[in-house]
């Protein structure tokens, strides 16, 4: 597990191997499959939500191009949820918060001027606002948490099956930095309760 925090911080595979050498020699292929194995039993928060806010970003997937959606929790700033497409269209956004609705019940939702966030949202009866300057600032630096992880996805996970590919490697992939994200928001206020409290 500190391998792959370490892997999700932003060292390379060979890094994180030097990195935890004092404590377990492995090799840089080791770590590598030590990230394909691992699947976490439990991504997303299910604690209560008070709206989903959402935005999409352009990814490079070996020569081509995907979309990776992102649903985030304004409050504890956790990731509710990931949606990665060829396309971007109303019909994947609405695939998309369906996937939300069915975890977490209907939330209002907030986004960009995307048209096609609102009419996903009135098909499935769903609220919709445009970003206040609180949720984009933090919809985006959420956007750019991940942007600068996967700018070097294609140097780690090249992907020679061009548009037959099923993504879904991909989505293993932010599935388990999505783990990591979470994991460690949610330990964060806990960190300071027992630093404010003198327990560290």
């Amino acid at each position: 597990m500190y391998a792959l925090y370490l892997y999700f911080l932003g060292l390379s595979f060979r890094s994180t191997s030097k990195a935890i050498k004092p404590f377990e020699e492995r090799s840089h292929v080791a770590v590598w499959k030590w990230v394909q194995q691992f699947t976490p039993n439990r991504i997303y928060v299910t604690k209560r939500v008070a709206a989903f806010v959402i935005d999409e970003t352009m990814i490079q997937i070996g020569n081509d191009v995907a979309w990776l959606w992102i649903a985030i929790e304004p409050i504890n700033k956790t990731v509710l949820g990931i949606y990665i497409s060829r396309d971007r269209t109303m019909l994947i956004a609405e695939a998309f918060l369906k996937t939300l609705v069915k975890i977490y019940g209907k939330r209002p939702v907030y986004s960009d001027g995307g048209t096609w966030y609102p009419q996903a949202c009135d098909f499935l009866g769903l609220v919709h606002r445009l970003h206040s300057a609180f949720e984009k600032s933090i919809i985006e630096r959420t956007i750019q948490y991940f942007k600068d992880r996967t700018e070097g996805f294609d140097d780690y996970y090249p992907c020679v099956r061009g548009n037959s590919c099923n993504l879904l490697h991909v989505y293993n992939w932010v599935r388990l930095y999505v783990s990591i994200h979470n994991s460690i928001i949610s330990i964060k206020p806990k960190l300071s309760s027992l630093w404010e409290g003198g327990g560290v």
